[in-house]
C-alpha cells in the first residue's frame, strides 16, 4: 500500500470507526443489557435467558483486527410475590481486542431492573448497572517518534511514562416503556446513559490533563413486534447512540418465519443499515428456544475502497428457558 493510500486509509478508518473505543455490535438487539440496563429481566415469556456474541471486524485490512466478544445472562425475580410486576437481575462479560499493541478491554457488569405493569396494556421498566473496566496494552510493541541519532533508529524511552494497564468503575442507568396494543402487536422505546460517573481512562504514569475522561454515551432505541397470521413476526428496529460529538445510527428489520406451525422451528431474515458505514444482512435459525444468527457488515463508507466492502461478521447464540412449569406471564405474549 503506497504512502498516499495509507494516509487515505487512516482517514477513512477514523471516520468509520466511530465507536472503536467503545463496545460495538451490529446485532445490538441481541446484546440487550449493554444497550440498556432496564432490559434486565425484560423477557416476559421466560424465567431466564443466556446469550453470547463474537464479532470480527476489518480482518482483511488490519494485522490485528477488532475482535469483540460478549457473554450475558439475566433472570426474572419475584414474579409470584409481586402481583403486577417483577424484578430482574443479570450479569455481562465483554472483551474487545485490537491493534498491534494488543489493546484489550475486559469489562464485567452486574445489572438490576424493576418492571411494573401499568394497567393491562403497558409496562414501565427502570434499570441500573455497575461494573469494572480493565484495559491492557503490550507496551513492548509500541514505537514512538523519539529518534536516537547514535543508533540511527527510533527508541522507546517514552515507555517509562506508560502503564501497561488501566482500570475504572463504570455506571449506567436506563428506562424502558412498552405498549401492548394487542396479542399481535407491541411497541417499545428505551433510553439509557452510560459512563454517568465520568470515569478517567489513562495509561500515562502521570496524567497531565483531564481530557482522558470517558465521555457520557446515550443510547436510544425503538422497536416493535407484529405477528401476522401465526406465520410471521416482523420486528422493525431503530437505534441511535451518541458519544461526545459522534453518532451511530442503525435501523432495519428482522422477520421470523414459522416453519413448523407451532413455532418450534423458525427461519430468521434481517437487513440493517448503519448510517455512513455499512449495509448489514442477517440470517438465523431458531429451534425450540435456542436461536443462532449471523450477520455481515458490507462496508459502504470510504473504507470500502480498501477492504472491498468486507467489513466483518458477527455471530450470536441466545437461549431462553424457564425453571418453573407454570411461569406467570403478566403481559401479552408475542410467541408463535
Amino acid at each position: 500500500m503506497s504512502i498516499i493510500k495509507y494516509i487515505l486509509f487512516l482517514f477513512a478508518l477514523s471516520n468509520s470507526a466511530t465507536f472503536a473505543q467503545q463496545l460495538h455490535f451490529s446485532q445490538y438487539f441481541n446484546v440487550p443489557l449493554l444497550i440498556n440496563p432496564a432490559n434486565t429481566g425484560f423477557n416476559p415469556d421466560y424465567d431466564y435467558r443466556l446469550g453470547g456474541t463474537y464479532r470480527n471486524q476489518w480482518s482483511n485490512v488490519m494485522t490485528n483486527p477488532y475482535k469483540t466478544m460478549s457473554l450475558w445472562g439475566d433472570a426474572q425475580l419475584f414474579t409470584e410475590r409481586i402481583e403486577s410486576g417483577w424484578a430482574g437481575i443479570g450479569g455481562t462479560l465483554y472483551k474487545d481486542q485490537a491493534g498491534s499493541g494488543n489493546l484489550t478491554s475486559t469489562q464485567g457488569y452486574l445489572s438490576v431492573a424493576y418492571h411494573q405493569m401499568l394497567g393491562n396494556s403497558s409496562l414501565l421498566s427502570l434499570g441500573f448497572s455497575g461494573g469494572i473496566v480493565s484495559n491492557q496494552i503490550d507496551v513492548s510493541k509500541l514505537v514512538f517518534d523519539n529518534w536516537d541519532y547514535n543508533s540511527q533508529s527510533f527508541s522507546n524511552n517514552n515507555l517509562n511514562h506508560i502503564n501497561s494497564n488501566s482500570s475504572h468503575v463504570d455506571l449506567q442507568v436506563g428506562i424502558n416503556y412498552a405498549l401492548f396494543v394487542s396479542n399481535t402487536s407491541y411497541y417499545n422505546i428505551g433510553i439509557s446513559t452510560m459512563h454517568i460517573n465520568k470515569p478517567k481512562e489513562n495509561f500515562l504514569v502521570t496524567p497531565n490533563s483531564d481530557n482522558q475522561t470517558v465521555p457520557v454515551r446515550t443510547n436510544l432505541f425503538l422497536n416493535a413486534n407484529f405477528k401476522i397470521e401465526d406465520l410471521w413476526i416482523l420486528n422493525p428496529n431503530f437505534y441511535i447512540s451518541n458519544s461526545a460529538d459522534r453518532n451511530e445510527i442503525l435501523f432495519g428489520m428482522n422477520a421470523n418465519r414459522n416453519l413448523s406451525g407451532d413455532g418450534i422451528k423458525q427461519l430468521i431474515f434481517g437487513l440493517y443499515y448503519r448510517s455512513n458505514d455499512a449495509l448489514i444482512p442477517m440470517l438465523g435459525y431458531q429451534l425450540n428456544d435456542t436461536k443462532v444468527t449471523i450477520s455481515y457488515d458490507v462496508t459502504t463508507s470510504a473504507l470500502g475502497v480498501f477492504n472491498n466492502g468486507r467489513g466483518g461478521y458477527e455471530l450470536t447464540i441466545t437461549k431462553n428457558s424457564s425453571y418453573k412449569k407454570d411461569h406467570p406471564i403478566k403481559c401479552p405474549s408475542m410467541k408463535f
